[in-house]
């Protein structure tokens, strides 16, 4: 090695970094910024963003039928999930509902061999035999002739809906429930609270089963079969007691439960605003997601929010709940919810454009036709993989799982 090698490597080393000036010089650029960076618990994504993103993903599969279209909304979903999935307990919820979609889009496609379909065919692709039943059961069948224009329509109908859980089991994966309950109203915590237990039971159930059993195989008992199941399951669920109780002791000694006096004018408005609100979001998102009502949907729905909103701000002045570390809504956080929103947004208008846009979104069964991809839809839906590239990146697992040796 030469001087001027051993010159320039000790002058590295005395800036601490070891490397070329380069990648420094690159990272003040202005568009580096732009990067996702890692993911710690000070910049991580709101939980809400990742809720907002997800549902307009769904809003989205509820307007078509198009089966290329609700097919990459699943891998929009899919692709979002593997990019930005922690190690989480509750990050491994994605595969039980991607699990649940296709076990409901199996059920539907029986439903419609075995009790018929209300979409006339004339592609008969088996007769099973059909069950007679009496004159009070008129439009009910059992078996009888199963068309192919049947199974088409199931099919898109079932995919529909397995879009819809793939979506929320995507928020599931992504979304800290911890974190989501502290983001909650005052006026909503307690039932915030049940919902996140109820939401981290199961995963917290399924880790402790398998941390039961590979420490039976470590100690060479058996883990299958009913014997390994009845003495799994007893320290599984002294567990989640001991979990429950610690939950409570913690609650009560953090002051949970206490709430303040308020007059009884503000706690009967906003009962008021909070019933009647919710009852306006229910009907405003009724009519939303049906053909009929696409006028009277959107301002029933804003009406209903802003009410909701009322109720839930007078209804958190009873809390005396104080926030530490309170989640920041930045940057990111906007653009990862207003990429969900403008998929949804751009669905619902494309689908009250006119009648040949209704009809690439909803492709006929009869007759028997191929769906087409159309191109504006497609565009708009990928608009959905934005939460790959700015969402904070969780670290890899060589870096999560490195324990740094003592020296």
């Amino acid at each position: 090695m030469t001087t001027g090698e051993n010159t320039g490597e000790h002058t590295g080393r005395e800036h601490g970094a070891g490397a070329p000036a380069a990648p420094a010089a690159r990272a003040a650029l202005p568009w580096s910024r732009l990067r996702a960076p890692r993911a710690t618990r000070t910049n991580a994504l709101h939980p809400g963003a990742w809720w907002i993103w997800a549902l307009g993903l769904g809003t989205a599969a509820s307007r078509t039928t198009n089966p290329l279209l609700l097919a990459l909304l699943v891998g929009v979903a899919g692709y979002v999930v593997a990019a930005r999935r922690t190690e989480a307990p509750w990050a491994r919820s994605y595969g039980a509902f991607v699990k649940l979609a296709l076990a409901v889009l199996g059920i539907r496609l029986a439903f419609a061999v075995l009790l018929g379909s209300p979409v006339p065919g004339t592609h008969t692709l088996v007769t099973l035999p059909e069950l007679p039943l009496p004159d009070w059961a008129q439009g009910i069948r059992v078996g009888g002739r199963v068309t192919a224009e049947g199974l088409v329509f199931a099919l898109y109908d079932g995919l529909k809906l397995a879009t819809l859980l793939i979506c929320v089991g995507a928020a599931n994966a992504l979304a800290n429930p911890a974190r989501l309950l502290k983001s909650l109203p005052g006026a909503l915590y307690e039932a915030g609270v049940a919902v996140v237990v109820a939401l981290t039971f199961a995963p917290n159930l399924i880790a402790d089963v398998q941390r039961l059993r590979a420490a039976r195989r470590l100690r060479g008992r058996p883990d299958h079969g009913l014997r390994g199941l009845l003495q799994v399951g007893l320290p599984v669920l002294e567990g989640a007691l001991e979990r429950s109780v610690a939950l409570a002791a913690a609650m009560d000694a953090r002051g949970y439960g206490r709430s303040a006096e308020v007059p009884p004018g503000v706690r009967r408005t906003t009962a008021a605003l909070t019933l009647g609100g919710l009852v306006g979001v229910c009907a405003g998102t009724y009519g939303l997601l049906t053909a009929e009502g696409g006028t009277y949907g959107l301002p029933v729905l804003l009406a209903g929010l802003a009410a909701a909103l009322g109720g839930l701000w007078l209804g958190g002045r009873r809390s005396l709940r104080t926030r530490y570390r309170p989640d920041a809504w930045g940057v990111r956080a906007w653009l990862v919810a207003a990429s969900g929103a403008a998929v949804a947004a751009l669905l619902v208008l494309y689908a009250s454009a006119d009648a040949d846009a209704y009809a690439a979104l909803h492709p006929g069964v009869v007759p028997l036709t191929a769906p087409t991809l159309p191109l504006w839809p497609a565009a708009a839906i990928l608009l959905g993989l934005l939460p790959a590239f700015v969402a904070p990146a969780p670290a890899p697992a060589d870096v999560r799982t490195t324990v740094k040796e003592p020296s």
